[in-house]
């Protein structure tokens, strides 16, 4: 997984190495704990093995900033335990595009029919597969983070009983969740984010997986922009975000979905759920189904 915004000049490094569990829990705390353009995150199986079992794995953090190596490492204890934080490395990257680095070590990500890849596994895409392409140098909410494979395996579940006619992706990120659904649909799917550098890359990967004339991202925050208003009602509302706007949002996004549609919502860690599940149930939203990877929830909502 790789997750957070290519933080500018990346020049400080925070590398780990230890068991799968460990190595995720770090790797999303790390993200969660800082700004989004200030740091970012990888996590990989590596090919030595681990004295617990399995594969060890790689943790590398890259940083915009010389980080406060202490309170790092009391970051990293919180996650995985004081004998890893002890463990734990600080460095400078080397000149070279540590993103497209961290890419190539990850392997595709499958969500029911759907395969989120980087271009050096476009081999690896079978016939049936909708798959999702994305830019190493554009690689924030890639898809491997159990939030977004969450959203898909809901959204495969969902387009199996009905076709969705119109698709809102709020907080698009990455624009992933958006593709897949333009992919599928073939027809506009409506998508936004508050941040314009994400608008910037849901665009780029709109048009790098053949569906720009579908997916043209707006800056918003939630549903504040017309244009995304003026879509409604939904059949769909994605918002894989956190779960503090989740709650906030609430009323804007219940207001533009549907009467029979539904929500796919995530970006909640466990004990968030049921706030995030009272929030909705005030607009008459219940719970039709959770998937819960990675110490993430991902719910879907209907009326």
């Amino acid at each position: 997984m790789l997750e957070g915004l290519p933080p500018n000049n990346a020049a400080h490094l925070l590398r780990l190495v230890c068991g799968e569990r460990e190595a995720r829990a770090v790797a999303d705390l790390i993200v969660e704990s800082f700004e989004p353009a200030e740091a970012a995150s990888t996590a990989f199986e590596t090919d030595e093995p681990w004295p617990a079992g399995g594969k060890a794995w790689l943790v590398e953090a890259y940083f915009g900033f010389a980080p406060d190596e202490e309170s790092v490492r009391e970051l990293v204890a919180l996650a995985a335990g004081e004998a890893n934080a002890a463990r734990v490395e600080f460095g400078l990257t080397e000149k070279r595009d540590w993103v497209a680095n961290a890419l190539a070590g990850l392997q595709p990500v499958r969500a029911g029919r759907f395969l989120v890849h980087g271009a050096h596994d476009r081999p690896r895409v079978k016939p049936n597969d909708v798959a999702i392409e994305i830019e190493a140098g554009l690689a924030f909410g890639t898809g491997h983070h159990g939030t977004t494979r969450g959203c898909l395996l809901h959204f495969d579940r969902l387009i199996k009983r009905r076709r969705a006619a119109r698709v809102l992706d709020v907080g698009c990120g990455a624009g992933v969740l958006a593709i897949a659904a333009a992919k599928v649909l073939r027809r506009k799917v409506w998508l936004g984010d508050l941040d314009p550098v994400a608008v910037d890359v849901a665009n780029a990967n709109a048009r790098l997986n053949g569906v720009g004339s579908f997916c043209k991202a707006l800056v918003s925050r939630g549903v504040e922009n017309r244009a995304l208003r003026e879509g409604a009602p939904y059949d769909v509302v994605f918002a894989n975000i956190l779960a503090r706007p989740l709650r906030l949002l609430a009323p804007s996004l219940a207001a533009v979905t549907a009467r029979d549609g539904e929500a796919i919502v995530s970006g909640l860690l466990l004990a968030d759920v049921p706030g995030v599940l009272s929030a909705w149930g005030a607009q008459g939203f219940h719970l039709r189904q959770r998937i819960d990877l990675e110490g993430w929830a991902s719910l879907r909502l209907e009326r």
